[in-house]
């Protein structure tokens, strides 16, 4: 995962994340995950242009809803339903959306695709691992931002 490419969407993240909860994240240490069965749901952005492929915000259901409730003006959740789970699409399509303006600002052309929630169950195990920055999200949970990405 080149710097240039993942930057965007952690800088990105941080602002989205710390205007919707009011609390800024902390930025954890490069990882590499199992692409899947580590988390409950992926909210998953399709690349083209000079990137393609796909970048996936991870996180369990607890971070999820409380998430989606922020976005939803604090309207109490307690499991992701469809509102929720239209929110936390949401929350994606926002930080992928200002990465992408920033790549473009960097001289890197990319389209985005609307966002993919996908549940642990439907994330297919390829048995492929990815590289992944990890945003500490104080009283809501972590939230991994994962790429499998060409440039």
């Amino acid at each position: 995962m080149k710097a240039e490419w993942v930057h965007p969407f952690l800088q990105s993240a941080c602002s989205v994340i710390e205007q919707i909860l009011q609390v800024r994240p902390e930025r954890g240490e490069l990882e590499l995950l199992a692409w899947h069965g580590t988390h409950d749901l992926h909210i998953q952005i399709g690349m083209t242009g000079q990137m393609s492929g796909v970048v996936a915000f991870g996180l369990n259901e607890g971070a999820a809803v409380k998430m989606a409730s922020a976005m939803m003006g604090g309207y109490p959740l307690e499991t992701l339903d469809a509102m929720g789970e239209s929110a936390i699409s949401e929350l994606g399509n926002m930080i992928s959306g200002n990465a992408s303006t920033m790549l473009f600002n960097q001289g890197i052309h990319v389209d985005i695709l609307p966002p993919q929630l996908v549940p642990l169950q439907s994330i297919p195990n390829c048995g492929t691992n990815a590289m992944a920055v990890p945003l500490h999200v104080h009283n809501v949970g972590r939230l991994d931002i994962m790429m499998k990405i060409q440039g």
